[in-house]
């Protein structure tokens, strides 16, 4: 129920105060869900602009032989060259695609997926004893990681886990999902090295260009939790944004609901069973000076009965205080940088204290 303050004899909608009780009574979003309500708060309610976007506008009549836009998907098992010229080619034109053959066994893939559930659908008085919006313990349960600065909360909650450089005490990291996430931790690490060596190929790059910036080092984990909503045409479970760092691998069941900004039109990533999702984050956009693309991306508001469950993987700089910009080896009086440099710490402060939006840093950068 939301409350009213009144101003100047006028009843005016406390956001500030919804808000900050949501997040002191730690029972995130699928604890609202569990009270059993049937109309979402209004601190969850977004604005026209952002809901007359969710629904696919109407197209003209599709000329002959024309399809729907799908991602790749690339076989990391194909020869090297070939891979290379695939991940390029997809970081070029989508800034997504999925990866199939990528050495990570489908059943370490539904554990993983199992134990973030099983931590999010544990009792309520089990999870609050990790929420807290500070993660000194390399852990911590919340939800919205920009509740305060948005103007509007999305449908979902979140178990932040630090995987790099060095993995949390293990008595800090929840024990119901602590053996796969180590695991996790081990697979995303080696798979995501093997990424940055394909991707720093595709640009022409020495193998290991991208991993010599400590682009590997830093590595952040999301499980992410959608409920059912039940006013999905009201809310989203992640607003449209772009991922400030270098890489992500994302995991995801097969409910469905995450899209890709592509040529003006939001395209489903539809879930396959054993691949993952890859996109480039926008610091790569940068090193890269656009030759790879960064792009929005969104999660619709889950309307099944049955949860949505994915798990990111955010692949970030450990040299906080270093300089980055594009690469020299990309750079030339033909092509002039098209970013200033700018000192990563810097960087991530001013992400983190702007609400999650499809305005990406890129622009703040661009010269």
């Amino acid at each position: 129920m939301a409350t009213a303050v009144n101003v100047n004899g006028e009843n005016r909608y406390d956001r500030a105060g919804e808000v900050k009780r949501f997040d002191e009574s730690k029972i995130g979003v699928k604890g609202l869900v569990d009270s059993g309500l049937t109309t979402i708060p209004s601190i969850f309610i977004h604005p026209p602009e952002t809901l007359s976007d969710l629904k696919p506008k109407p197209k003209p009549k599709p000329k002959l032989k024309s399809q729907s836009v799908v991602i790749p998907t690339i076989d990391l098992s194909g020869p090297r060259s070939t891979v290379v010229e695939q991940v390029a080619a997809a970081s070029r034109t989508f800034g997504f695609f999925q990866i199939i053959n990528h050495g990570i066994p489908v059943q370490i893939l539904d554990r993983m997926i199992g134990s973030i559930r099983a931590f999010h659908e544990q009792p309520t008085d089990v999870k609050a004893k990790f929420y807290t919006r500070d993660i000194a313990t390399g852990v911590n349960f919340i939800s919205n990681v920009d509740l305060f600065l948005s103007k509007a909360a999305s449908w979902r909650d979140t178990l932040q886990i630090k995987l790099g450089p060095t993995l949390p005490e293990l008595e800090n990291i929840p024990e119901v999902c602590r053996d796969e996430v180590v695991q996790w931790s081990l697979h995303s690490e080696a798979l995501g090295e093997q990424l940055m060596g394909l991707l720093s190929e595709g640009l022409g790059l020495d193998t290991d260009r991208l991993k010599n910036t400590t682009c590997l080092d830093a590595r952040m984990m999301v499980g992410h939790y959608y409920p059912r909503c039940p006013q999905p045409d009201l809310t989203v479970g992640i607003a449209s944004h772009t991922d400030p760092g270098v890489l992500t691998l994302l995991l995801q069941d097969h409910i469905g609901g995450l899209q890709i900004k592509h040529q003006g039109e939001w395209v489903d990533i539809k879930p396959v069973h054993g691949a993952l999702v890859i996109n480039i984050a926008d610091i790569l956009q940068i090193l890269s000076n656009d030759e790879y693309v960064s792009v929005e991306h969104r999660v619709l508001a889950n309307p099944y009965e049955e949860p949505r469950v994915s798990i990111a993987v955010f692949f970030n700089p450990s040299a906080r205080e270093a300089l980055y910009g594009p690469f020299s080896e990309l750079t030339s009086p033909e092509k002039p940088p098209r970013y200033r440099q700018f000192v990563y710490h810097d960087y991530m402060r001013r992400f983190f204290t702007k609400e999650l939006d499809g305005k990406t840093l890129t622009n703040y950068y661009r010269i």
